[in-house]
């Protein structure tokens, strides 16, 4: 029978208003993506301090290290997917041996994860097309940033799956709690271990990847409490960390498109990065600061994204399409007339924005503001674009639809931004613009025909029976 507290959590999302608590499962979720940010952005703050190259070797790691996590992602995902429809549907208990097979499962995979990632750092990153100065400055840096994040992936994956199942059940705030501590201490341990203090001695860049270590270890541990020590979120017990097949099937059918999807998408940003490290150093730091700072833009359609993913797969599992799809109409509307004064602040201020977290006594500082001041001014043109980007699949996922999400991400990245940045670079001289532009193209082409599809409607069905479950929830 379903609890008291996950009932009420349910049916204030399948019933009654929409909007309102769908934004109430939302803004938790943009402030757990901000603070998300945070990591990335606090380290390159405090990294700028020490070098415009350890900045480039972020740009250099990032996409690599994203292209190992995605994979774990995936799964997280699709427990997320199938927590939301069971709870939805009101089979409290499946959701619940759901969640606990998919924290198992996950667990294990980020263990070889890490070890494979780990052992790859060299030649991966001897797979990259670099400058010379770039191999000989920042290639080093970004290997002894990446032996030491890799260590944390078992930490990042956890809390990664506490955030991911407690979302399907439609409890964000617990998450956002949680986060708060984490980047708290992630911000208070980067300058001390970068630069040391006293008798601790400074890391330097690996510095930035221990802190990152140590406050996922305490987010880690402070969600799997909440699972297992509170009454709050899906109602897992220690036995259902063993994983049951017949779960794991579900799981891996949801989650393989899913980590396909989140792992094309890092893989393509790591080509994307080999071709940009053609460039200098000013240029590859630009980039990745860029990237890193229309993140941040992206928030609130993110939020947004995720909270529809609940919300159509709660509601999906309830079989009431007609509010799965007026919840993802509202969250369109709500995330194009948010998006839109954010591309109209970063296209006026994108020089202002830049200067935040490059000082202009560091190394080639005047040079990176200049072309990541460049990169925003352009890429402001898609915001709105990106928010539609976002949130259609967003809804595919939360409606079970992995594998339609998984051919719209390829699309905007594979079949547009990937081959666009090689011509407009490469074969037509338009030099640092093209690889802007091409940014641009993939988002707009992605968004006009993930509308396109959900207009088709063909997408509006429960993948979940909740007679098939019904003895499992006694």
């Amino acid at each position: 029978m379903s609890s008291p507290h996950s009932g009420a959590r349910a049916s204030e999302l399948t019933d009654g208003d929409l909007l309102r608590p769908m934004l109430r499962v939302a803004w938790p979720l943009v402030l757990i993506q901000l603070l998300q940010v945070m990591y990335n952005v606090g380290d390159t703050f405090w990294l700028g301090r020490l070098s415009a190259d350890a900045v480039g070797a972020l740009s250099l790691a990032f996409p690599i290290v994203f292209l190992f996590i995605s994979v774990g992602a995936g799964f997280t995902a699709a427990g997320a997917i199938l927590v939301a429809q069971h709870t939805g549907a009101g089979v409290d208990r499946e959701a619940g041996r759901i969640a606990g097979t998919t924290l198992g499962y996950v667990m294990l995979v980020s263990l070889v994860i890490a070890a494979v990632g780990y052992v790859a750092v060299e030649p991966l990153l001897d797979l990259l097309p670099a400058d010379a100065a770039t191999a000989a400055n920042v290639v080093p840096l970004a290997a002894d940033y990446m032996r030491v994040f890799f260590l944390a992936t078992p930490f990042l994956f956890g809390f990664f799956v506490f955030v991911s199942l407690m979302r399907g059940y439609g409890d964000t705030r617990g998450p956002l709690r949680v986060m708060v501590v984490s980047v708290a201490l992630n911000l208070a341990l980067d300058p001390l271990l970068i630069f040391g203090y006293g008798p601790i001695p400074g890391f330097g860049i690996e510095g930035a990847a221990w802190a990152t270590l140590f406050a996922r270890l305490v987010a880690t541990a402070v969600g799997w409490y909440v699972l297992f020590g509170t009454d709050r979120g899906p109602a897992v017990r220690v036995g259902d960390l063993v994983p049951d097949l017949d779960i794991v099937r579900d799981v891996v059918k949801l989650g393989v498109p899913s980590a396909l999807e989140q792992s094309s998408t890092s893989f393509a940003f790591v080509v994307l990065t080999a071709m940009v490290s053609t460039f200098p150093p000013a240029i590859v730091a630009a980039y990745g600061l860029g990237n890193r700072l229309i993140s941040l833009a992206f928030l609130p359609a993110m939020g947004l994204s995720q909270a529809v993913n609940t919300v159509v797969g709660q509601n999906l599992g309830a079989h009431k399409p007609d509010r799965a799809w007026r919840a993802v109409r509202a969250a369109l509307t709500v995330a194009v007339a948010v998006m839109i004064p954010v591309s109209l602040l970063t296209w006026l201020f994108p020089t202002a924005i830049v200067s935040v977290f490059l000082p202009p006594d560091a190394p080639d500082a005047a040079t990176t503001v200049g072309y990541a001041t460049s990169y925003l001014g352009v890429a402001a043109v898609m915001f709105a674009f990106t928010g539609v980007f976002e949130i259609g699949r967003g809804a595919l996922r939360g409606a079970g639809r992995t594998t339609s999400a998984l051919a719209f991400a390829f699309l905007g990245l594979w079949g547009v931004r990937v081959p666009a940045t090689y011509l407009l670079v490469f074969e037509y001289g338009w030099g640092t613009t093209g690889i802007w532009w091409a940014v641009v193209a993939g988002d707009v082409v992605g968004a006009v025909a993930v509308l396109a599809w959900l207009l088709h409607g063909t997408w509006t069905t429960s993948i979940v029976d909740p007679a098939e479950h019904a003895p499992a929830d006694d």
